[in-house]
């Protein structure tokens, strides 16, 4: 399967270590929580997994150690709605933004558990899928190449305004994609 994710981003992510992969899924998963989080508040019967979206989200930016359950946490992730196949496939603007959000949090803590650099690579990718297809569907956006900024600066080694930068875009996307929804 051909990615979305820079080569150079890939590469430094195969030789960046542990560390280095915690950080970037930590990333990439802060910028995808508000179209999960923001898409399922409300819904009757999520609170569960929204909390646990927002814990694990959380959880993530402890770049230093692994998730301790990490793997419990992709196994639970993986009974959420918007990871069961559907026949009818995903047409709704939020369950299709939802959807990308819950499957990046899904690489996101299989990296963070494992050190895997192809896990963080699919995370990269599922949140620049995402952002491809936002820009897409709101004309003058440039979400895909802000995704693919703020990848490439959680690879920097300055990451100082990373968590700022990480949050600030995720709102940006959320507030594009509401933008989308049927009023």
């Amino acid at each position: 399967m051909e990615t979305l994710v820079e080569e150079a981003v890939a590469e430094a992510l195969r030789d960046g270590g542990n560390e280095a992969i915690r950080l970037y899924v930590a990333a990439c998963a802060e910028r995808m929580a508000p179209l999960f989080v923001g898409l399922r508040a409300g819904a009757a019967g999520r609170e569960a997994d929204l909390d646990f979206y927002a814990e694990s989200a959380r959880d993530l930016w402890r770049a230093d150690r692994p998730i301790a359950n990490a793997a419990e946490g992709v196994r639970r992730l993986e009974r959420f709605p918007e990871l069961q196949p559907n026949e009818e496939g995903i047409t709704d603007v939020a369950d299709t933004y939802a959807f990308f959000a819950a499957l990046c949090l899904r690489y996101a803590l299989l990296a963070h558990g494992s050190g895997n650099a192809d896990s963080a690579v699919s995370c990269g990718h599922a949140a620049l899928t995402a952002m491809g297809m936002l820009d897409q569907s709101v004309a003058g956006t440039g979400f895909l190449a802000e995704e693919q900024r703020l990848q490439s600066l959680s690879l920097s080694g300055d990451t100082s305004n990373l968590w700022d930068a990480s949050v600030m875009a995720g709102r940006e996307r959320f507030r594009a994609v509401l933008g989308r929804l049927p009023r």
